[in-house]
């Protein structure tokens, strides 16, 4: 459906709305009560086998398998979050007293902040990247662009060079922090060389280095994002900052910001406090012993602790852009109301959505030139994400059921605003019923986008195993309940869409 047909969906009766809101409300928190009771009872088995923490509170432990929040906390704690707040104050005192030497200071700090992590070596690394990236881009072919940068990012698999660059470091977080590092900054390669490719500035190669230096090496999104594009970046920083943004408003809205990304970090901390979801995930006997609740459980889990965690991630770097004059991209929405694949995609990493949407699927014909070209270039954007981040057998499978799930939903809202599918549906259906009916449909699209964020976030394994026991041997028991939740948040989702707060 488009923006305009979701703000034309009919009302329903508050008592039905109601109802939606206290099924949903209440199957997430029996289901998690569930997943926490199995959690305790299994809790010395998981010591065992996942090496459970001492917890933050007294009595309990702390599951700290989740890779990405360990390594993410873990480096917070040595010097990310003391070099974002430093970040912060050269920002507020150049803007106050030099605001002319106010980019070049961040820049020469990110630089810094940088080679005090990644070491003179990794930091070369990205200058070589960035060098290559800028003199190819000077020839003004697009393909050329593509094929450098993906050449760059193709380095990742080679093992002589793999093997090289850990030597550099004393430990794998430290190398894998490389990686990262190079991963996103080959987006905003990819960026600014398309960019000019497209539009050559006219200001000289030298200011263009400086632009593409400072975009580089911005210290709030240079490890983990969010991404925005070059275009974007060097537009709004170039904006003179608004009255309005000093004094008490900025103060107010630091604490704010500040006191959400501490709840939200709370919330993170004592989901892996109380629910050992990551554990039970890599155990592929507990995964086949898990109670139907805890399993329904088991899956809200992952998908709500990855947007807990990408709110703290990218809420912290967004608040201290927001203070440099920038428009990050919106924060993840919660994934309980996504009902569609395309929803999902459009509304968890906006920045990376709009990415893609700009340099892969509209140069590629996207929806301008009928259904082949879309799906063309809607398979080559999940293609390239599957690359960017691995490439790994799972990740395939995750872009293959994203890129069917988005083509279905898309084959389908073609056929629903036929006229004549669209006049029987006026005719036979009042416009709450039809309200249902996409609800129930959204309810089969919710269940394949949950299946494929558990290939994402646990492995080939977890979807196996859930859709054997859901799909396959409970689907007269187990599915159906399942859908009718589903449903339940799918009309909450598109209430959200509807009359968003």
């Amino acid at each position: 459906m488009t923006s305009k047909q979701k703000s034309q969906l009919a009302p329903l009766p508050w008592i039905e709305m109601l109802t939606y809101w206290v099924l949903s409300f209440g199957s997430h928190l029996y289901s998690f009560y569930q997943l926490h009771r199995f959690s305790k009872e299994h809790e010395a088995g998981l010591q065992r086998e996942s090496h459970l923490e001492k917890g933050l509170l007294s009595g309990f432990k702390r599951d700290p398998s989740d890779f990405e929040w360990s390594f993410w906390t873990e480096w917070a704690k040595k010097s990310l979050l003391w070099t974002l707040i430093g970040h912060g104050v050269i920002s507020r005192l150049t803007s106050i007293f030099y605001p002319k030497l106010r980019l070049p200071a961040l820049a020469l700090y990110g630089l810094l902040a940088a080679t005090n992590v990644l070491g003179i070596k990794g930091v070369s690394v990205l200058l070589v990247h960035l060098g290559l990236s800028f003199s190819v881009a000077q020839l003004r072919k697009p393909a050329l662009s593509w094929a450098c940068n993906l050449l760059l990012l193709s380095t990742f698999h080679i093992q002589q060079l793999q093997e090289i660059q850990r030597g550099w470091y004393e430990t794998e977080e430290e190398y894998y922090l490389l990686l990262f590092s190079v991963a996103v900054c080959g987006l905003r390669f990819i960026s600014f060389s398309l960019e000019h490719c497209w539009c050559p500035l006219d200001r000289g190669g030298i200011e263009q280095l400086y632009w593409l230096f400072s975009y580089t090496f911005y210290h709030p999104f240079f490890y983990n994002g969010p991404i925005i594009t070059y275009k974007d970046y060097v537009e709004q920083m170039r904006r003179p900052a608004e009255e309005s943004d000093k004094g008490k408003s900025a103060l107010s809205y630091f604490v704010l910001r500040s006191g959400r990304i501490i709840l939200w970090w709370c919330i993170a901390e004592y989901m892996i406090h109380v629910i050992y979801m990551h554990s039970i995930q890599s155990n592929e006997t507990y995964l086949e012993i898990l109670p139907p609740w805890a399993l329904g459980g088991l899956a809200l889990a992952l998908v709500q602790f990855f947007f807990v965690k990408y709110l703290v991630l990218f809420g912290l770097p967004s608040m201290l852009a927001t203070s440099d004059n920038l428009v990050p991209p919106k924060l993840p929405r919660c994934v309980s109301i996504m009902y569609s694949f395309t929803g999902m995609w459009r509304h968890f990493d906006e920045g990376l959505y709009r990415w893609l949407i700009r340099y892969i699927y509209v140069p590629l014909g996207g929806s301008r030139h009928g259904p082949l070209y879309k799906m063309f270039s809607t398979g080559l954007a999940f293609g390239f994400v599957c690359l960017w981040h691995g490439g790994h057998d799972y990740l395939q499978y995750w872009a293959l059921m994203n890129w069917a799930g988005v083509l279905v939903e898309n084959g389908l809202k073609s056929l629903f605003a036929s006229s004549f599918i669209h006049s029987i549906v006026e005719q036979n259906f009042s416009a709450a019923m039809e309200r249902r009916c996409v609800a129930l449909l959204s309810a089969f699209s919710t269940a394949m986008l949950i299946l494929s964020n558990l290939v994402f976030l646990g492995g080939i394994h977890v979807g196996r195993i859930f859709w054997k026991r859901v799909f396959v041997q409970g689907w007269s028991t187990m599915l159906p309940p399942m859908l009718a939740f589903l449903y339940c948040f799918a009309q909450i989702g598109l209430e959200w869409t509807s009359h968003p707060p």
